[in-house]
C-alpha cells in the first residue's frame, strides 16, 4: 500500500472542482485509492477555503461549510488529525521556505503522519525538493 496523500488547499480546490475531474492530479488520486491508501484533507484547509470565499477570491457551488462537508463525504477522503503535536511541529518548519501558517501546518502534518503532500504551491514544492517533506505536484 502506498503512503496516504495530504491535499494542500489549492489541490483540494483544484481536484474537487467540477471542471477538473479528468486532471492528472485526479488520476493520481484514483491510483492512491486503488492502492488502498487514503486521501487526507487538513482542517486548516476548511479555514483557508472560508477565507478565500469571504474575500471573494473563490466561488463555490455551495456555501463553504456544505462544500467542505460534501468533500469529506467522498469515499476515500478523510480529515487529517490536527493535534498539538502537529501544531508544535509546524513551529519548526524552515521559516524562509514557508511563511504561510497554513502551509506550515500542512507540511508538519505530512511529516508527523508520514503523508505525501499534493500541491502546486511553489514554497511547498521547494520544501519537498529540499527533502523536508514528500510532495506530488498537481
Amino acid at each position: 500500500m502506498s503512503a496516504a496523500i495530504l491535499l494542500d488547499t489549492c489541490a483540494v480546490i483544484r481536484v474537487f472542482s467540477a471542471e477538473d475531474e479528468d486532471s492528472p492530479a485526479r488520476s493520481h488520486l484514483d491510483e492512491v485509492w486503488r492502492s488502498g491508501a487514503s486521501v487526507m484533507v487538513s482542517p486548516i484547509s476548511a479555514w483557508e477555503i472560508g477565507m478565500l470565499v469571504s474575500k471573494d477570491r473563490l466561488r463555490l457551488s455551495n456555501p463553504p461549510e456544505l462544500w467542505f462537508r460534501r468533500l469529506l463525504e467522498t469515499p476515500g477522503v478523510d480529515l487529517a488529525d490536527l493535534s498539538p503535536e502537529v501544531l508544535i511541529a509546524s513551529s519548526f518548519e524552515p521559516v524562509a521556505a514557508l511563511r504561510d501558517p497554513a502551509d506550515r501546518i500542512i507540511a508538519a502534518t505530512a511529516r508527523v503522519r508520514g503523508y505525501r503532500v499534493m500541491t502546486r504551491d511553489r514554497p511547498l514544492l521547494d520544501l519537498g525538493a529540499a527533502g523536508h517533506v514528500q510532495v506530488v505536484a498537481c
